[in-house]
């Protein structure tokens, strides 16, 4: 639960045993009452300079929503927060503003779409990483946190070399808890005083003691020798007596059409739009969501994937299926953007340093994102009131419960819809090259992988028990 014990009391008197009769009469239990209660006050010492009797409906949501940012509040905790107000200025006050407030859609918005954190994509590189690194070290535990601790200036060091040579933030991510799980293998002891010989026992104990995969285990060799080349100026060499994982060769899972239409079935509202773009033009979860207004081109019925994986841009197809519904979805974007520029935000994330470029853009429909968040929330670092677009685990939980309501046994996932994109493309004989191009790979070797679940003459066998 958030710090609320601070908050001094403001609900006292006649007023304190008037909402405690509620509380009883509600049926809420005798050990929750301090929590509502101090809930109450935190809202009363948040609108201390406004008067109650003079509190409108956007007054009201626009209170709870601040403290839910502010604070940080989980859904059940922002939940408790409006049973607790709800039942003050309706049941206590009786409020006529009160009872014409949407308590059920401020419900909904806290359970739809959970802020970005510092640590997602779209916001992390707004902090800086003696921001970032700080941010790790106030909520992490065990020893990680204390090697983040310990070694501040040569991660703070390490994290920017990665920044400046344009590496994408996941890969910031994952390295730096490479180096830092690196570092406590060797006991907190500095990089540049252990040597190879250290990076060649920690690569072998990932093998030999956590059975890790070929590609784990190239993911922190890969982070080492940046480490050592990059930032500490010793590059390691030729790392010899080092045990090699195993590549293991895996084939995507695929879903047929008709498996893609019943999943597909089994979504509404933004999920599947969401889910429905993904399949018809190959992108990725995050290009999908990250999508503005101004990446559709109706005219030439396209969609343009910005500074997408590698920092490269890419035309996708814009299904004719959904034409109608994007332009919906925009109007409906325009129309809450309009709101929230009524009320005093409306200003979205810019990337890059756009938001310095054009300090105008921001505000802009154009620049809004496509599928926005249902609530406002607060950047970490800049505290500026932003709304953000649909976070990713509202389409990953749908897809999954889909796939069960859909009786599809197969593993599927999000990134599924991409799979089936490349592989039907290919059943319907498209040049590979071609479909390398939609999914943005580098290497048409990487695109080749999706030949291996094509149901097409040369390329299958008959089982001999069916002959």
């Amino acid at each position: 639960m958030s710090n609320i014990s601070g908050v001094q009391p403001r609900l006292r008197g006649a007023r304190l045993a008037r909402y405690q009769q509620v509380l009883e009469a509600q049926g809420i239990d005798a050990h929750h009452h301090q929590h509502f209660i101090k809930r109450v006050d935190q809202f009363l010492a948040h609108l201390s300079e406004v008067s109650p009797a003079t509190l409108d409906a956007t007054l009201i949501a626009n209170a709870i929503l601040e403290l839910g940012r502010t604070h940080e509040l989980r859904n059940w905790q922002f939940n408790q927060m409006l049973h607790a107000v709800r039942l003050y200025l309706v049941e206590v006050r009786d409020l006529e503003s009160a009872r014409d407030l949407d308590w059920s859609g401020l419900r909904r918005s806290s359970n739809a779409s959970p802020s970005l954190g510092p640590e997602h994509p779209t916001t992390a590189r707004e902090s800086s990483p003696s921001d970032l690194l700080r941010e790790r070290i106030h909520t992490g535990k065990g020893a990680l946190a204390d090697v983040r601790r310990e070694h501040k200036v040569l991660i703070v060091k390490f994290v920017t070399e990665i920044r400046a040579r344009g590496y994408a933030f996941r890969t910031e991510q994952v390295y730096e808890q490479w180096v830092c799980r690196y570092i406590a293998f060797c006991h907190g002891k500095s990089p540049e005083t252990v040597g190879a010989n250290a990076v060649v026992d920690f690569l072998n104990d990932l093998v030999v003691s956590r059975n890790v995969s070929a590609s784990t285990q190239n993911q922190a060799l890969n982070a080492l020798v940046f480490l050592y080349k990059r930032v500490l100026g010793l590059p390691l060499g030729q790392l010899e007596n080092m045990a090699r994982s195993k590549r293991k060769v895996t084939v995507p899972v695929v879903l047929t059409q008709q498996e893609v239409r019943r999943l597909l079935s089994e979504l509404t509202g933004w999920q599947w739009q969401v889910a429905s773009l993904l399949y018809g033009s190959g992108m990725r979860l995050l290009e999908g969501l990250t999508l503005r207004v101004k990446d559709i081109d109706f005219d030439y019925e396209r969609i343009h994937v910005c500074q997408a994986k590698g920092k490269k841009d890419r035309i996708v197809p814009l299904p004719k299926q959904l034409v109608d519904v994007l332009r919906k979805r925009i109007e409906d974007v325009s129309e809450l953007h309009q709101n929230d520029l009524a009320q005093g935000f409306g200003e979205v994330l810019m990337p890059d340093a756009l938001s310095r470029k054009f300090p105008n853009a921001a505000r802009e429909l154009r620049w809004q994102f496509l599928f926005p968040s249902e609530r406002l929330s607060a950047d970490t670092t800049s505290a500026k009131i932003r709304r953000h677009h649909m976070h990713e685990s509202g389409l990953q939980r749908a897809v999954k419960v889909a796939a069960e309501r859909a009786g599809i046994n197969k593993r599927v996932g999000c990134h599924t819809f991409r799979h089936c994109f490349a592989t039907h493309l290919l059943e319907a004989n498209h040049d590979i090259r071609t479909v390398q191009e939609l999914l943005g790979h580098a290497d048409v070797s990487t695109t080749m992988i999706y030949t291996h679940v094509l149901n097409k003459p040369g390329l299958s066998v008959s089982s001999p028990l069916d002959t």
